[in-house]
């Protein structure tokens, strides 16, 4: 027998493979916290206009005559 045993081979492809897994899921852990709106209740917030659609603007207030206001 003149080879040398294949299990030290073996053992370093996975060591490899786990090491490449780890280093790709940490960097999908950094992209998605970079990308993250980190909660802010600003960002979450949804108006719905006149229609029924939901926008991510507020809505434009209509001034409303000064006689219909007292008179309700």
């Amino acid at each position: 027998m003149a080879g040398k045993s294949n299990n030290s081979f073996i053992k370093k492809q996975k060591a490899d493979s786990r090491k490449k897994k780890r280093n790709e899921k940490q960097k999908k852990k950094l992209e998605r916290k970079v990308a993250s709106t980190n909660g802010e209740p600003d960002d979450m917030i949804a108006y719905v206009d006149k229609f029924g659609n939901i926008t991510s603007e507020p809505p434009v207030e209509e001034e409303e005559d000064e006689d219909d206001l007292h008179n309700n």
